[in-house]
């Protein structure tokens, strides 16, 4: 999965950006009050994305 493919999805689930870490961007969940790191790859795999989607509470679409 490409990475703007998932941020977009991310913000459409009414997820937040937080901040940039060192090699990771923090994203956020303020209705469930949860968070997950994304990593800064072109190429996101289907198993981390589903599990960064899982982390917000947020069900996984492909």
């Amino acid at each position: 999965m490409k990475k703007k493919e998932l941020l977009s999805y991310l913000r459409s689930q009414g997820c937040a950006f937080i901040r940039e870490g060192g090699r990771h961007s923090w994203w956020s969940n303020p209705a469930l009050n949860k968070r997950s790191a994304v990593p800064r790859h072109n190429e996101i795999k289907d198993v981390l994305a589903r599990k960064i989607c899982k982390d917000l509470g947020i069900p996984w679409k492909k």
